[in-house]
């Protein structure tokens, strides 16, 4: 299918005229290996997502491929296993989106401590990352190993020497998560042939003989309405899976506890980093990541129980003191409110088969897969690592088990088992060239601006770098001071779906989350520049700034807001 805002119009045409084996409800990553699972068994697979791809918690996240080295405190042994082997996976099938990334991690002592006290804190570390190393984290190629504390004072200088008892480094996974969503639908849909599209939101379930065989699907962008026919549906709404179930039960299933993390992000001159750390002072539960992203540095993440607008998660003024207090434990010169350029939030759908009084923090991040009395089948839990073995189990469920026969009385094509775990992602092709000597001169552009797309499109960057011969002006940055260029503004329209300004500097790019106030100010600019490959008229383009501007200003706001204090008992009926 051609992947831009004509080809989601024909997209939507198919979902009306065609039957499918599978449809997939939701697009985060999630939504997006289901589909791509199914579709490389040659199912044939849909997938609707009612606002944007990776919208939701998907362009959220800490943006780490780990294994979740504080899992095992928990003994979790399986959980880290299993993805500290997919972020094996991720490493050799998407190369061009998923990297190594050494992490340092410093044992900070308590004030005050004694230094017997600092020497049984490195080793209970010392054991820690042995244990990870051991579950799985040799698979990366490299053991932790015990680094000096001049060292680690170079890989962070901003840490407050005296306190370092001991440090160590250890390899762990990052990847762009919004990117990476979107490469694993791109690769279904493109090179597997299934049918994706966008804004496109389930209102309801459809049933033959009580069975689900389908969903009416209505356009956001444009009001119209199609019957989707299917011998399977899978919800993989993630937080919102409850609302997909409620359309087929008239009730309000609640299977999910929605947990808020968020993110505060930092110019790196303020917080330098040269590597990833993570950061905890001994005694206190709060653990922290502090990631470089060029320029700039986040801070994450939270880990708190959630109970607001699922569609409307916030970066407070509570949360933004949390991650402070926890890196200015650490660090001798304290980094402020002033400091933060831009925040995000998100919201993880962890299974509540839990007591309430459960700290969110200490719950499982396993994943779960079942099917209703009438079919439905839903996968929740589990973490971004992990996203490509809940994608399987699900659609090993719906062949399986979830799957209506058809006229003749077949169930949907049994085949092969899952072919994920050896399947390259759109992109991962052609990056030898690409990153060999004199690639950017035989290219004629600048090799920052290439290594830069190379890291975004894989080796799909020479499509990127092709459309430079259209204007040379197009090599210029999207928002000055970030690593965006104008171009791909234009590859962003024409194959890879996008449908309004806020697609473009919130997942395309991710220029909203590094640096709000310098987005906003070019917002006016990637406005018309996209208006102008979309086709459109001032007033919509005019419209689009206007939501965007408003949703900035939003997280603004939010950040400088302390929530409300918490409802008393009788005033929420007892």
């Amino acid at each position: 299918m051609t992947f831009s805002v004509a080809g989601r119009l024909a997209a939507i045409d198919r979902l009306e005229r065609d039957e499918y084996d599978v449809l997939v409800v939701g697009g985060g990553i999630t939504g997006a290996g289901v589909a791509l699972d199914a579709a490389s068994r040659g199912l044939r697979t849909a997938l609707v997502e009612r606002d944007d791809f990776a919208s939701g918690t998907s362009s959220k996240s800490s943006k780490l491929v780990h294994g979740g080295i504080r899992y095992l405190r928990h003994r979790e042994f399986g959980l880290v296993h299993e993805a500290l082997r997919e972020r094996q996976r991720l490493l050799d099938n998407a190369p061009h989106l998923v990297e190594p990334l050494p992490f340092l991690f410093p044992v900070i002592a308590p004030e005050g401590s004694s230094k017997r006290a600092s020497r049984t804190l490195a080793r209970v570390a010392v054991a820690g990352l042995w244990l990870y190393d051991a579950v799985g984290g040799w698979r990366i190629g490299k053991l932790h190993k015990k680094i000096s504390i001049d060292e680690a004072v170079a890989h962070m200088p901003a840490l407050d020497r005296d306190r370092v008892t001991g440090a160590f480094v250890y390899l762990d996974g990052r990847t762009d998560d919004a990117r990476l969503t979107l490469a694993i639908i791109k690769t279904a849909a493109i090179e597997l042939g299934a049918t994706v599209a966008n804004y496109t939101c389930v209102t309801g379930v459809t049933r033959v003989d009580g069975r689900v065989n389908g969903a009416t699907v209505v356009d956001t962008r444009t009001g119209r309405t199609v019957d989707v026919r299917a011998r399977v549906v899978v919800n993989a709404a993630g937080v919102w899976s409850d609302e997909v179930r409620g359309l087929e039960q008239g009730d309000h299933p609640s299977s999910i506890r929605p947990a808020k993390g968020v993110h505060i992000t930092v110019p790196a001159e303020r917080l330098p980093v040269d590597i990833a750390a993570i950061l905890q002072v001994t005694g206190d539960d709060r653990v922290v990541f502090v990631v470089p992203w060029g320029e700039h540095v986040y801070v994450g993440t939270t880990d708190t129980d959630y109970t607001g607008d699922l569609d409307d998660p916030v970066c407070n003024r509570d949360d933004v003191q949390h991650l402070l207090e926890v890196v200015n434990a650490c660090v001798k010169d304290p980094i402020t409110e002033a400091d933060v350029v831009s925040t995000w939030a998100g919201l993880r759908p962890l299974v509540s088969d839990v007591h309430a009084s459960e700290k969110t923090a200490d719950l499982s991040r396993k994943h779960r897969v079942f099917t209703s009395e009438g079919g439905l089948v839903t996968v929740t839990g589990g973490k971004l690592t992990t996203y490509r073995q809940m994608a399987a189990d699900a659609v090993d469920l719906a062949v399986e088990g979830g799957a209506a026969p058809d006229a003749r009385g077949r169930h949907a094509r049994r085949t092969r088992r899952s072919r994920t775990a050896k399947l390259p992602i759109h992109g991962a092709a052609g990056l030898a060239p690409l990153r060999a000597a004199g690639a950017a001169e035989r290219l004629g552009v600048d090799p920052g601006k290439l290594a830069h797309l190379v890291g975004r499109y894989g080796g799909h960057a020479r499509s990127v770098v092709a459309l430079l011969d259209e204007d040379a002006s197009l090599a210029d940055p999207l928002v000055p001071g970030l690593p965006y260029l104008r171009v791909e503004a234009v590859y962003a329209a024409r194959f890879e779906m996008t449908v309004t300004l806020d697609d473009l500097l919130s997942r395309r790019t991710r220029a909203l989350i590094l640096d709000r106030a310098a987005t906003v100010a070019a917002a006016p600019a990637a406005a018309a520049l996209l208006g102008t490959e979309l086709g459109w008229d001032a007033e919509t383009q005019a419209q689009e700034l206007e939501a965007f501007l408003a949703l900035a200003e939003h997280e603004r706001e939010a950040q400088h807001t302390m929530p409300a204090p918490p409802a008393p008992v009788d005033a929420v009926g007892g």
